[in-house]
């Protein structure tokens, strides 16, 4: 049983994450919301991660920061406080937590560390100024923090397409816009939570022990092909 701390574990792809670690790991959620579940493999604790300390946490084997922020607006429309915002939640957020936990997870079993990107750091989409920005300060830090751990700690970043979760509520509020999101990927698709939890069950397990400094684009095709 590895000791997880998930990061944003309450809802969206970190509920996802979270409810398929519960089967066989001890998790600690660290979110402003306990999850809607309870769960004796369960430990949760209310924290906002960018205002309040973090916990004191003994043994973990994987940190998992699943924090982000969908703000799409034109450049014109953008304040430097939306740049700030999204820099704050999705990178500062992530670095608070691995200067925080990283003594101890070096102690764990194969430990790992587990980024979110957006395939809008790969592929110029407009109105994405803010958080593509953000997102390629996390991809930085996994190349950077990749090298620099390469012996004790793996670090790695998962970049989804656009997901289904209450984050996208406004993008795919109805069967017209998700057939058209749907129509928008080469493979005919879009991501569902439990899709995203699959990869970083992979990502955290022994099989990727040679894996570390990545990026890993699920994007039903998007980044890669022109069709």
């Amino acid at each position: 049983m590895k000791n997880i701390v998930i990061i944003g574990g309450s809802k969206g792809i970190g509920g996802a994450i979270l409810l398929q670690q519960l089967e066989t790991n001890l998790v600690y959620n660290i979110s402003r919301n306990a999850p809607e579940i309870t769960h004796p493999n369960l430990k949760h604790f209310s924290v906002d991660v960018l205002q309040d300390a973090l916990p004191e946490i003994e043994n973990i084997d994987t940190l998992i920061y699943c924090p982000g922020s969908i703000n799409l607006k034109p450049i014109g429309s953008l304040s430097i406080e939306d740049f700030r915002n999204d820099f704050e939640i999705n990178v500062i957020g992530a670095v608070k937590a691995i200067q925080k936990y990283l003594p101890v997870l070096k102690k764990g079993t194969n430990p790992s560390i587990i980024l979110f990107s957006t395939v809008a750091a790969k592929l110029g989409m407009p109105f994405h100024a803010s958080i593509a920005t953000a997102k390629a300060g996390v991809e930085g830090l996994v190349k950077s923090l990749g090298a620099e751990l390469a012996s004790v700690v793996r670090i790695n970043a998962i970049a989804p397409t656009i997901t289904e979760t209450s984050l996208s509520a406004n993008i795919l509020r109805n069967d017209r816009m998700k057939e058209n999101m749907v129509e928008r990927h080469p493979m005919k698709g879009y991501l569902k939570p439990e899709e995203v939890a699959q990869m970083a069950n992979f990502l955290i397990s022994e099989n990727a022990k040679s894996i570390s400094g990545q990026v890993f684009e699920m994007d039903y095709g998007i980044v890669t092909f022109k069709i």
